[in-house]
């Protein structure tokens, strides 16, 4: 592959409950993003049902691929790769993605790329004109992950802390049941808590551990906030949802910096659903010393999305790495990815 080539992939996402297809030129420029949120779907339930994931995944996958195509401009014979997400993920959901991918493949005699959703999301703000640079120190945040990497190169990521019970997502999402508030907890929080008047912190400091820990735990904040609850049934739930909020982000900001100092890295990728929490980027700005070269996607790139997974397929593409026909989905990965 020569400079001045352009390389057309697609890029198909199916790892919970969006479905989504796009197509990117070059790894960096977005023609198309096409995402069916399943929200609807699962509001009832204030959570993911995976047979309700899968099935819509199934009903919409076709139609969204189509559309993306149709937007960018191109037939199908104009695609180089097929970029997918194959781990992690709700296997059900996986696979019909995989499928899909694999059928376009083996009709177009393009190669299938393979990619890992956590992966992919870190490179998210790449494709809205980031220079992509090694080492950073990367950020991941959402309903289903919460996790701090040293990002060395494509493929090359390195944990150094993860939560030890549930995603700072999840524990909005939890918190936000428990209140009578809707799902997805996470934007109904944040909006919320705008509207609080005394900003009390009411809850602990979650893990204020010694410097090189960075594990991030949030069962112990929501358990605070039930027994507030119990004992305070009179405190507004703006005013709890605010102090909430606080310290469910803050162990985030401090435990990025945390990393920065001890790694010596001073480029910075936070990415995922929660990335789009606005008190999180203030918080995150507010932590900064100044010297730090922070990257953070825009709101509509945080979320599940295909182009991320076309973007980070491109990278592979170039390697000419690529998956066979005989690839499987994996709900979890390594923690040491490579």
């Amino acid at each position: 592959m020569s400079a001045g080539d352009v390389v057309l992939g697609l890029g198909i996402e199916s790892s919970c409950d969006e479905t989504a297809a796009s197509v990117v030129r070059n790894g960096r420029e977005v023609l198309s993003n096409c995402v069916f949120s399943q929200i609807s779907l699962h509001q009832e339930y204030f959570g993911v049902v995976p047979e309700i994931a899968s099935r819509a995944h199934l009903e919409l996958m076709n139609g969204l691929i189509a559309k993306a195509m149709d937007d960018a401009g191109i037939s199908f014979s104009d695609l180089s790769y097929v970029a997918v997400t194959n781990r992690p993920g709700l296997v059900g959901s996986l696979l019909i993605g995989l499928q899909s991918a694999k059928a376009i493949s083996f009709a177009l005699r393009i190669p299938l790329v393979g990619v890992n959703h956590l992966e992919a999301h870190l490179y998210a703000p790449f494709l809205e004109g980031a220079n992509l640079a090694f080492p950073y120190i990367g950020l991941l945040v959402s309903g289903g992950n919460t996790a701090l990497y040293v990002i060395r190169d494509i493929g090359a990521m390195e944990l150094i802390g993860k939560t030890v019970d549930d995603a700072v997502g999840e524990a909005f999402d939890k918190v936000a049941k428990f209140l009578g508030l809707e799902y997805p907890g996470g934007p109904v929080i944040e909006k919320l808590a705008k509207t609080a008047s005394k900003k009390k912190i009411l809850f602990p400091k979650i893990l204020p551990d010694p410097e090189g820990d960075f594990r991030f735990s949030y069962s112990g904040i929501k358990t605070a906030v039930i027994n507030f609850c119990k004992t305070h049934p009179d405190v507004p739930k703006e005013e709890i949802v605010y102090s909430f909020q606080e310290r469910a982000l803050e162990i985030l900001a401090r435990r990025l910096f945390e990393a920065v100092k001890k790694f010596g890295i001073k480029r910075i990728v936070v990415a995922g659903g929660v990335a789009a929490n606005g008190r999180l980027r203030e918080m995150i700005s507010e932590h900064s010393s100044g010297d730090e070269t922070i990257i953070i996607p825009s709101k509509g790139l945080c979320t599940d999305n295909a182009a991320m997974v076309a973007g980070i397929g491109y990278q592979y593409f170039k390697r000419k790495e690529f998956s066979n026909l005989n690839c499987d989905v994996h709900a979890r990965v390594a923690e040491l990815l490579k």
